[in-house]
C-alpha cells in the first residue's frame, strides 16, 4: 500500500497489573496498514487487544512502543503539539459499545450539535450538518425526540449521527453492535456500510458476531495481542478450525457447509453468505 490513512509499525502495549509490580503484556508487534475508504472488521476473543487497538488508534491509549501514522502523522511522536493532536482527533471518531455512554443532551438534535459546538462551528454551519447527519442515519423525524426513549439501535444511529457531524475521515465502532437485538444490529450495520460506501469514510468495526463482517472488504483477526489473521472475508472465514481452535465463530452458513464436508460431502467452505450457501444447497437438491 504506497499512501495508507492509518499504518501501525512494531506496536506493543500492557497495563500494569492490579498489584502494580509488573505490566501485562496486551498487544505484542503490531504491524498494519489501512487503505483510506476501506471497510475494516477486527474481530477477536475477550481480552485478545481488539480494544485496546482501538483506544490506541484514537489516541486514548498511548502505546509502550512503536509508531501509529494516520494520514501522515505520526501521533506517537512525543513532540506532537495540542493542536496537531486535536486536528487528528477531529478526524477519527468513536463509537461506543453503549450508546447511552455517548449521549449528553435532553433532545437529539441538540446531541447532533454538540460535537460541532465544541470544535467551534459556526451555527448556521451546525445545522447543516445536524441536518445531514440525521438524514445520513435515516433519523430525521425524531429530531426534537428525547434520545431516552429511543430503542438501543436508534440511540446507537444517533451516536453515530453525533460523530458524522464532526466530519471524521475515519469512524472506530468498538463493539458497537453488541447490546443491541437483531433489529438493532442490522439498522447499525446498514449505516456503517452507507457511511463507507456512498460517503468514503474509512471504517474500522469491532465485534463478536462473524455475519458483521461477511460484507467487509478485510477482516483482521487478533488473537492473544498479534495478528492471527489478515485477508478477505471469504479467504479468512474458510480457516475454519482454526478460528474455531482460538474461540472464534464463522458465519453460520459456512460452519454448516464445513460440517456437511466433515460428513464426507463434497462441499465449499469459502461460502460466506446465506445466500451463496441457500444456492449451493438448492443446486445439490
Amino acid at each position: 500500500m504506497s499512501n495508507p490513512y492509518i499504518k501501525v509499525q512494531n506496536l506493543y502495549f500492557s497495563y500494569e497489573s492490579t498489584e502494580g509490580d509488573s505490566r501485562i503484556p496486551v498487544l505484542k508487534n503490531i504491524n498494519l496498514e489501512i487503505e483510506r475508504g476501506s471497510f475494516i472488521v477486527i474481530l477477536g476473543h475477550n481480552g485478545s487487544g481488539k480494544s485496546t487497538l482501538a483506544k490506541l488508534l484514537n489516541m486514548i491509549l498511548t502505546p509502550d512502543s512503536g509508531t501509529i501514522i494516520i494520514n501522515g502523522k505520526d501521533i506517537t511522536d512525543p513532540n506532537m503539539t495540542d493542536d496537531e493532536m486535536y486536528e487528528i482527533r477531529r478526524h477519527i471518531g468513536m463509537v461506543f459499545q453503549n450508546p447511552d455512554n455517548q449521549l449528553v443532551a435532553t433532545i437529539v438534535e441538540e446531541d447532533v450539535a454538540f460535537g460541532p459546538e465544541n470544535m467551534g462551528v459556526e451555527s448556521k454551519e451546525i445545522r447543516r450538518r445536524v441536518d445531514d447527519a440525521l438524514a445520513t442515519v435515516g433519523m430525521t423525524a425524531f429530531a426534537r425526540h428525547s434520545p431516552h426513549q429511543l430503542s438501543g439501535g436508534q440511540k446507537q444511529r444517533i451516536a453515530i449521527a453525533g460523530i458524522i457531524a464532526m466530519l471524521p475521515e475515519c469512524i472506530i465502532f468498538d463493539e458497537s453492535t453488541a447490546m443491541l437485538d437483531p433489529s438493532g444490529r442490522k439498522e447499525v450495520m446498514s449505516t456503517i456500510e452507507l457511511l463507507n460506501k456512498q460517503h468514503g469514510i474509512t471504517i474500522l468495526h469491532i465485534t463478536h458476531n462473524m455475519n458483521e463482517a461477511v460484507n467487509a472488504d478485510r477482516v483482521i483477526v487478533i488473537n492473544d495481542g498479534e495478528i492471527y489473521f489478515d485477508g478477505t472475508p471469504r479467504s479468512v472465514f474458510s480457516n475454519v478450525a482454526e478460528l474455531q481452535s482460538i474461540g472464534l465463530d464463522v458465519p453460520q452458513v459456512t460452519e454448516l457447509l464445513y460440517e456437511l464436508k466433515l460428513d464426507g460431502f463434497n462441499t465449499p467452505i469459502d461460502i460466506i453468505t446465506e445466500q451463496e450457501g441457500a444456492d449451493f444447497l438448492a443446486g445439490l437438491l
